[in-house]
């Protein structure tokens, strides 16, 4: 069904940008069980399934996450990045009444078979900090650097062509009309349902295990929420083979400080300018890095972003000796990625 979000001129410019940690864990979970997500994710899920299988409340938290999802477990940040333990605490402290009508109109006759929502809302949050922890938090660093760049990314578009260019590289399934937006207008049938932001404003989040969809909060107590896919989530698991002479390739100053700085994903320019070489040499490290299976590329755009996979995050962890062996190319030249 196609969801229609009316917005004044005063909510337009009440725009904003947001990350939810909370939403990643809820959403991470749904993909290891099966329920949501995609492909991307197989080499993440594949693990998170083992540790999944000894969560105490896994009956839980599959009842409530095989199916439409209660609201009451994505509270709307009020800022751009907020602490993990503070939305968690927004879903112990959610009103009974909200809890139960949300998980009614999510589940259907299965909310009856649920616990009392002041119970339910604890052993939730419970659980839900025990996956964050041991699913989510290991990987939060490199999460949160594919999710801030995304914001970036959005914040260029705002700027370069306002609200409407910024919603018309959103999403193929978000669609602006003045004063409007119409989500999942692409497969529309029938009526829409509509969502009045109350004054309050949009919250667009990107998100890593969302993806590849758009989600869309019903019926939002306070702000509109928009969770949409980041740009650049397939380099987040990739895992390349690596070879001996690859491995070999990349002993060098240069070339570790490269993977040092790809915690993060940076393009070639950038990674010149924080390096103090030339980008023809970045080009060139990067090329042994890609080679060695340290280093992913994905475009986005008419921009290269390069990221650390896991294997070169491991190889940084214990590499605390190799900026002092040489082996670098600094000053040779090659074409710009």
């Amino acid at each position: 069904m196609a969801v229609e979000i009316r917005l004044s001129a005063a909510e337009v410019a009440r725009v904003r940008f947001a990350v939810s940690p909370l939403a990643e864990t809820v959403l991470g979970v749904r993909a290891a069980l099966g329920a949501g997500g995609h492909d991307v994710h197989r080499p993440w899920v594949r693990e998170a399934r083992q540790v999944l299988a000894g969560e105490p409340e896994l009956g839980l938290l599959r009842a409530l996450l095989e199916g439409c999802l209660p609201s009451f477990l994505f509270p709307v940040p009020g800022e751009r990045l907020p602490v993990f333990e503070a939305e968690l605490a927004a879903v112990r402290t959610a009103e009974a009444a909200y809890v139960a009508a949300e998980c009614t109109a999510a589940l259907g006759p299965r909310a009856r078979g649920l616990p009392a929502p002041a119970a339910l809302s604890e052993r939730v949050a419970d659980a839900l900090a025990r996956c964050h922890g041991r699913l989510v938090a290991p990987h939060w660093g490199r999460m949160r650097a594919v999710l801030e760049a995304d914001l970036g990314r959005r914040a260029v578009a705002l700027v370069d062509g306002g609200v409407e260019g910024l919603f018309a590289q959103l999403h193929g399934d978000v669609v602006w009309r003045e004063g409007e937006l119409l989500v999942h207008g692409r497969r529309r049938t029938g009526a829409a349902w509509t969502v009045e932001a109350g004054g309050h404003g949009l919250v667009l989040m990107p998100t890593v295990f969302g993806w590849p969809d758009v989600i869309v909060d019903h019926a939002p107590r306070a702000a509109a929420s928009i969770r949409y896919p980041a740009a650049g989530v397939g380099l987040l698991w990739e895992q390349p083979r690596a070879s001996s002479a690859g491995l070999a390739a990349v002993l060098g100053r240069t070339r570790a400080a490269l993977l040092a700085a790809l915690g993060e994903p940076l393009s070639t320019p950038a990674l010149a300018d924080r390096l103090g070489v030339t980008p023809g040499a970045v080009s060139q490290h990067l090329g042994a890095l890609r080679g060695a299976g340290l280093v992913a590329t994905r475009r986005c755009g008419r921009t290269a972003l390069h990221l650390r996979t896991r294997t070169g995050t491991l190889l940084t962890a214990g590499a605390d000796g190799v900026d002092g062996v040489d082996g670098g190319a600094d000053g040779v030249d090659g074409g710009v990625d």
